[in-house]
């Protein structure tokens, strides 16, 4: 090997006094700057090369370490520049420790011929009976996920993504595991054919099998005390701690799961946060998040959501297996000791309370509560649409992004409002109105997709969408023709006209965090089944393109849905028009930050302070809950609201 040398007879001599010895010393090389009097009671077994050890290491907690290596023993291994290796019970085989590494306190950690070190591994995601097996890998984004686990209508796209994943598994197999540069493993158990990648801790876990942590200086990743890991894959810059039970599940990045969270055949992504209860078989999008003990998220689909402690979903409604799987779209939200029972579907940023022993399909009525009265399941329509949580959500999730690793393999549109979600309001006020207009006068209630919903409610309803759904489209017409306003009317006109290349759909899709068109969609689908897009590569980058592609998409969506609901091609729109879409939007606006203000005013109301101000006086509660709480006219969120009611109202 270039740049090694054999060990000289002095220094055999030196290492034998030391308490080291070795199958064959003629096996065991090393590299200029080897220090042989910092290798004390080791035994060498097979090729060993050993690199300089001359320096120290760090330890994350900021302690210095001379680099050595001692009381180990060490089969077929490469160690890099001045690695600290000491204490292993066991033996370390067929690894390649990179400069820096540190291994020490550890069982056995080996390495298996043709190890692919948790890549291949199929999870049975959303569908405990099968069929939406999903290989994992170690670039393995949200949109790969989502297609490969649900699109399985699409049998020639599906082989040509196995295609991709199985010709990148065979670059991944090695009978040589890998511990990066500066990565620590100490204080573990046992380790079979895992990867750790540079700059990551693996500290107290007590046994990791058939797994990769992937890793970089920037995005360093954890693996924690009592964590028992199994066929995984966890992403860049994420945790896995607290006595986590992992087993076939994929991590991606930023996400945190520990205090004895337990997840089989599961698939997390970017930023999810999972804590003290469990999941089984989930496809789990961005930002998932479930903190609390007796949570079971189950069978489902899930982004942008929360839930509620004692979160609970079933599919047993079956005598086949457990086939059955449910839907929650974007941004919903369940309460605590909530459950639904499976198949069922709950349209973006909707909550649900209650026990809900029947299934449903709410899909096409989002920002909707769904709550439980005498047994049966009720929709009260747009009540989500003007709430302190839904814009507080929209304001978090971007603020909240973990991921610093170099390529930030999840593609995300964080909007509340887009084609998406609005497109669905558009179908829901046109459901709401029929239904109206369709329902006798002396009818309390109408049943739709499986809920009631008061007959009161429906026009309601019908009018708070249309609100929002032109307040979307005035605003977006605003942001083009407001930088052009004073250059004259074909500057404006100029402005609305161009497309910029965006694809036209009448629907949109949300690819687990990407919102792009169907239309889109379906062109990268064909070019994936075509054999257009071969690679794990060639799809990331097409996707990439289709996420970066977004805003000329939405705008090719807007004038499309401008036109169809006013009868006015937005080219076509005068000095004056604007002026009336300024109107009209600044109006909606403000009485939007109205509604959002009162439900914020809500909680700083008479009924928030219950349980202030103990053993004080009455006229001492306010002043106990402003010193925990503040009040309502400091509040940060309360004082940004009103400086956009100002603006919208000038």
């Amino acid at each position: 090997m270039h740049g090694y040398r054999a060990l000289s007879g002095e220094e055999i001599r030196g290492m034998e006094q030391a308490g080291c010895s070795a199958e064959d010393w003629s096996t065991v090389r090393v590299k200029e700057g080897f220090d042989p009097r910092r290798v004390r009671d080791v035994t060498f077994v097979g090729e060993v090369t050993v690199g300089a050890l001359t320096g120290s290491v760090v330890l994350p907690d900021g302690v210095r370490l001379p680099s050595e290596i001692a009381h180990a023993t060490l089969v077929d291994c490469e160690l890099g520049d001045n690695v600290r290796v000491t204490r292993v019970r066991g033996h370390l085989s067929r690894y390649t420790v990179g400069p820096g590494a540190v291994v020490t306190d550890i069982g056995a950690m080996t390495t298996r011929p043709g190890a692919a070190f948790g890549n291949g591994v199929e999870v049975a995601a959303v569908n405990e009976g099968g069929g939406r097996e999903t290989p994992i890998f170690n670039e393995m984004s949200s949109q790969f996920a989502y297609l490969f686990s649900l699109h399985r209508y699409r049998p020639e796209m599906i082989e040509r993504l196995r295609a991709m994943v199985e010709a990148y598994v065979a670059g991944v197999v090695s009978d040589r595991g890998r511990i990066g540069q500066g990565a620590v493993v100490a204080h573990v158990g046992e380790v079979e054919d895992v990867n750790v990648g540079p700059f990551a801790t693996v500290s107290g876990a007590s046994r990791l099998r058939n797994g990769t942590v992937l890793s970089e200086q920037d995005a360093p990743a954890r693996v924690g005390a009592g964590v028992i890991a199994e066929d995984f894959i966890i992403g860049e810059g994420s945790s896995v701690d607290g006595g986590a039970l992992l087993s076939r599940v994929f991590v991606g990045q930023g996400v945190q799961i520990g205090r004895q969270f337990s997840a089989e055949n599961a698939l997390f992504f970017a930023n999810s946060e999972c804590f003290h209860g469990e999941a089984c078989s989930i496809l789990a999008g961005p930002y998932t998040v479930t903190h609390h003990k007796s949570t079971l998220l189950i069978a489902g689909i899930y982004s942008f959501f929360n839930a509620g402690s004692g979160t609970n979903q079933s599919n047993h409604m079956y005598k086949l297996g457990p086939v059955h799987q449910g839907v929650l779209e974007r941004g919903s939200k369940m309460g605590s000791f909530s459950y639904m029972l499976w198949p069922s579907v709950i349209g973006p940023f909707s909550v649900v309370i209650g026990k809900h022993m029947a299934t449903f399909n709410l899909g096409d009525l989002p920002f909707s509560y769904v709550t439980e009265e005498g047994g049966e399941s009720f929709l009260t329509p747009a009540m989500n649409l003007f709430t302190v949580g839904t814009v507080r959500d929209g304001q978090k999730w971007p603020a909240r992004d973990r991921r610093k690793a170099s390529v930030r393999r999840d593609l995300i549109r964080f909007e509340v409002f887009s084609p998406y979600t609005v497109g669905r309001m558009i179908r829901a006020e046109a459901l709401l109105t029929r239904l109206y207009q369709e329902t006798p006068r002396e009818a309390e209630q109408v049943r739709y997709g499986g809920a009631i919903i008061k007959r009161l409610l429906l026009r309601h309803g019908a009018r708070s969408y249309g609100v929002a759904i032109d307040a979307y489209l005035h605003g977006k017409i605003l942001e083009r023709a407001s930088p052009v306003l004073g250059r004259g009317l074909d500057a404006l006109r100029a402005a609305l006209a161009g497309t910029e290349g965006g694809v036209y759909s009448p629907e949109w899709a949300d690819v687990a965090g990407l919102l792009v068109a169907r239309g889109r969609l379906k062109a990268l689908e064909d070019a994936i089944a075509a054999g257009r897009i071969a690679t794990v590569a060639d799809f990331h980058a097409a996707f990439r393109a289709a996420w970066e592609r977004y805003a000329q998409d939405e705008w090719a969506w807007v004038r499309r849905t401008f036109e169809a609901r006013t009868g006015k091609p937005v080219e076509v729109l005068t000095l004056g028009d604007i002026q009336q879409v300024r109107e009209a939007h600044r109006k909606a606006s403000a009485t939007a930050i109205k509604k959002i203000l009162a439900d914020a005013e809500k909680e700083f109301g008479e009924g928030a302070a219950f349980g202030y101000g103990a053993d004080g006086e009455a006229g001492e509660i306010p002043a106990d809950f402003a010193a925990v709480r503040g009040d309502f006219e400091g509040n940060a969120f309360v004082r940004q609201m009103q400086a956009d009611l100002k603006k919208a109202t000038l």
